[in-house]
C-alpha cells in the first residue's frame, strides 16, 4: 500500500513588514524566510511523517533542487517529480504586524508539467493505493481518471476552490475534502445536497468545530477538534488530509482515520509554518493517548 500525491510544489518567500505597501512604496522587511510550500508538497510531507510510504507526482523548475531535497528529507519518494527549465512555483507572502497579508503566486512548473510524464510515473500502483490531488496543478481530471481506472482510492481536496475544476474532477474521485467555506460555495453553486454528488464520501473540516465524514447509507462521523493553543493555522487542512490518507492506507476505519487526522492537525497549528510543521506519527499517537 502507498499514498501517491499529484500536486503542487512551491517555494514560499515570506517577508514581515511594518505595514503592507502602498502603490509605488518601497519597504524594508523586518525578517525573511523561505520554506517548502504548495498544497501538494504539504500533503505529501504530512502523509509521510504520519507513517505512509509516499510518492509525489509533480514538477519543479531549474531552481527547485532545494524544494525537492526537502521533500526527500521528509521521506517522500520524488522519482515522479519532473525537472523543467522554467521557474518552480512560488509565493511571495508579505505580512504586517497584525497578521494581514498580501500574497502573489506564480504557478510555474506546477502548471507547465507534462501530462504524459505524470501518467507514465503511475507505475507500480497497487489496488487500493491512495491518490491525493488538489487544485494547484494542471491535468487534475486526467490524472484522477487514470488513477481510478487503476483501482486507486482518489481523495480530492477542492482547494483553492474553483467550480469548473471541481466539476471536472468529481466523476473520477471517491472522496471529496473541503473546508466549511468551500462546502458552502459548492452547495450554493450546484444547488444539491452532498449526498446527491457523484462521490462516495464527503469530508468537511470546520477548524475548531472539528470535521465530519458523510457517506451514503451510513451515519455521519464527527471528529471533534482537540483543544490546543493555536500559533498558525496555515496548512492545517493539508495536514488533516495527508494524515487522513496515511491512516486509511494503514488500514484504519473511517472513524479511526478521522480522529488520527484531527490530532495531526491539532499538533500542526501549534507550530509556525506549513510543510516543516507537520507532526510525526509518534507525536500524533502520543497526543491521542493523552486525549483518551
Amino acid at each position: 500500500m502507498a499514498v501517491w500525491c499529484f500536486g503542487s510544489i512551491n517555494i514560499d518567500h515570506i517577508y514581515t513588514l511594518p505595514h503592507l505597501p502602498a502603490p509605488g512604496e518601497t519597504l524594508a522587511a523586518g525578517t525573511y524566510r523561505s520554506q517548502l510550500g504548495g498544497k501538494g508538497a504539504n500533503q505529501s510531507v504530512a502523509a509521510a511523517r504520519a507513517g505512509a510510504q509516499v510518492r509525489h507526482l509533480g514538477a519543479v523548475g531549474a531552481d527547485g533542487a532545494a524544494a525537492r531535497a526537502k521533500l526527500e528529507a521528509a521521506g517522500v519518494d520524488c522519482t515522479g517529480v519532473q525537472q523543467l527549465q522554467g521557474a518552480t512555483g512560488h509565493a511571495v507572502i508579505m505580512v504586517d504586524p497584525v497578521g494581514e497579508n498580501v500574497i502573489v503566486i506564480h504557478p510555474g512548473a506546477n502548471r507547465d508539467l507534462s501530462l504524459d510524464a505524470a501518467l507514465a510515473a503511475l507505475t507500480g500502483v497497487e489496488l487500493d493505493d491512495i491518490l491525493l490531488l488538489q487544485n494547484e496543478t494542471a491535468h487534475q481530471a486526467a490524472i484522477a481518471e487514470a488513477a481510478l481506472g487503476l483501482g486507486m482510492d482518489v481523495i480530492y481536496s477542492a482547494a483553492p476552490f474553483d467550480l469548473e475544476a471541481v466539476q471536472s474532477v468529481l466523476p473520477f474521485i471517491n472522496t471529496l475534502v473541503m473546508n466549511a467555506v468551500e462546502a458552502a460555495q459548492l452547495q450554493d453553486a450546484l444547488g444539491v445536497d452532498f449526498m446527491d454528488l457523484p462521490v462516495s464520501n464527503v469530508i468537511v473540516t470546520r477548524g475548531s468545530e472539528g470535521a465530519s465524514w458523510s457517506s451514503r447509507g451510513m451515519e455521519t462521523i464527527h471528529a471533534p477538534a482537540l483543544p490546543v493553543t493555536v500559533v498558525d493555522t496555515t496548512g492545517a487542512g493539508d495536514c488533516f488530509t495527508g494524515a487522513l490518507a496515511a491512516a486509511l492506507d494503514s488500514g484504519a476505519v473511517p472513524e479511526q482515520a478521522m480522529r488520527f487526522a484531527s490530532a495531526a492537525a491539532a499538533l500542526q497549528v501549534t507550530r509556525a509554518g506549513t510543510a516543516e510543521a507537520m507532526p510525526t506519527r509518534a507525536d500524533i499517537l502520543a497526543l491521542l493517548g493523552k486525549s483518551g
